[in-house]
């Protein structure tokens, strides 16, 4: 039997302990992430919630930007929540000199449901999901001004996209690890084992 999938949380800032809880409860083995030497041997990494700019200063000071993103762009599934889509992005809106990883063809605005105070949970219809509403959670969340024509939109909320998928890569306003329902981590999980499939097919 095939063993469970090694999720990497990366652990330079946001949620990292909730997403650990939430893999480790969705069936996979999850470890936080600090270094480049902790790349290796994972099947897939989450960008949590945090400040965007400081953690593109962070990956860049302990040389994990170009590591990364050569291992999605080989195939290794990625999910960015909030901060960690817009980390993922290819564009800031409102802020074009941020350096992102690139991976995600869309453009986001920051802060753009609002400042913390204006935090809310909502129902949110998420068709890949199954037909029950999502308690997603926004924090100063961003949203998707726009989106590539590879890029799947897999949920919207005010006419705004906020939560997507281009092949490997998936991408949240929302945060999933504060809340008890587990069909993000489950979905993300699920891409984690079609990757893997994917790469024993071709080592056969």
């Amino acid at each position: 039997m095939p063993s469970k999938p090694v999720i990497g949380v990366l652990a330079l800032q946001g949620d990292v302990e909730e997403h650990l809880f939430a893999l480790g409860r969705a069936g996979a083995q999850s470890r936080a992430v600090k270094s480049r030497d902790q790349l290796e041997g994972l099947d897939g990494l989450v960008v949590p919630g945090g400040e965007s700019t400081t953690v593109m200063k962070l990956l860049r000071r302990f040389d994990m930007e170009q590591p990364i993103v050569e291992r999605v762009r080989s195939g290794m599934p990625l999910w960015g929540t909030c901060m960690g889509m817009i980390v993922a992005a290819r564009d800031v809106a409102d802020m074009k000199e941020q350096p992102t990883l690139g991976l995600l063809d869309i453009t986001v605005r920051r802060n753009a449901f609002g400042r913390q105070n204006e935090s809310a949970e909502v129902d949110l219809l998420v068709p890949a999901l199954g037909p029950r509403p999502f308690p997603a959670i926004f924090i100063r969340a961003p949203w998707i001004e726009r989106a590539g024509q590879a890029v799947e939109l897999l949920a919207s909320r005010n006419g705004h996209g906020v939560m997507v998928r281009q092949g490997n890569v998936l991408g949240t306003s929302f945060h999933p690890e504060l809340t008890g329902d587990p069909r993000v981590h489950a979905y993300f999980l699920a891409m984690v084992e079609h990757a893997r499939i994917g790469k024993r097919s071709t080592a056969a």
